[in-house]
């Protein structure tokens, strides 16, 4: 699962990000702490960066020298100075892409995963992993090993989707709502009880596999892997 670390002082651009990125399986991060960004972003040992010009203390060109000088992380510049001068400084300092705001997200998308592609090679990982858990998104198959006992079982597409999001998002509650509008574009259209109907074989595939209690639901809230 690839980590993205954003660097952006805009919180509601920031957490706009930060949703739409975990809706698609990469695990998010940032700092609020720009007077230090260089090292909270090294120290996040990223994937990729996502890095905005205008910034506190430090400008966006400021910091990707900082950072190209210990690291060959991949960044991202995204900001809404469209100068083809800003473009020629970015990628001079080391960036690897250019995109001007207001961008279209799924472009973003894109960009992101073509720079991934090319920094760490054609083929990504097709497997997600969870403590005992090894998910191969791939095939849809989702395998537990604990003791030296290997099971695998099939999951249905719902529920792949289920697993991805609740791996992707460890550590943290997933809101039905988020899960719901993953599954179903329109949710609103949606018999919310089938969120839970799937949740529950998901739960008991999982079980079955010897995986007990990995999906708890927070009542009110959502789900959490524990």
């Amino acid at each position: 699962m690839e980590k993205i670390f954003i660097i952006e002082d805009d919180s509601r651009i920031r957490e706009e990000l930060c949703t739409f990125l975990n809706k698609y399986g990469y695990n998010t991060s940032f700092s609020i702490n720009f007077k230090n960004i260089v090292e909270e972003a090294i120290k996040e040992n990223p994937a990729i960066i996502l890095l905005d010009i205008n910034l506190p203390y430090y400008d966006g060109y400021y910091v990707c020298r900082e950072i190209r000088k210990v690291s060959e992380v991949p960044i991202i510049v995204v900001t809404s100075r469209d100068d083809d001068l800003d473009e020629l400084m970015s990628i001079n300092l080391g960036a690897d892409d250019f995109i001007t705001k207001p961008y279209n997200l799924q472009i973003l998308l894109a960009r992101i995963s073509a720079v991934l592609k090319r920094t760490y090679g054609a083929v990504q990982s097709d497997h997600l992993k969870y403590k005992d858990i090894t998910f191969n998104t791939a095939a849809g198959l989702v395998e537990f090993n604990n003791n030296n006992n290997n099971n695998k079982v099939e999951l249905t597409k719902n529920e792949s989707k289920i697993l991805h999001i609740l791996i992707s998002n460890s550590g943290k509650i997933v809101s039905r709502d988020e899960i719901m509008k993953c599954l179903w574009q329109e949710a609103e259209f949606v018999d919310d009880n089938t969120l839970t109907v799937n949740v529950n074989r998901l739960r008991k595939k999982l079980e079955d596999l010897g995986a007990i209690n990995y999906i708890q639901t927070k009542r009110g809230q959502g789900y959490i892997l524990a």
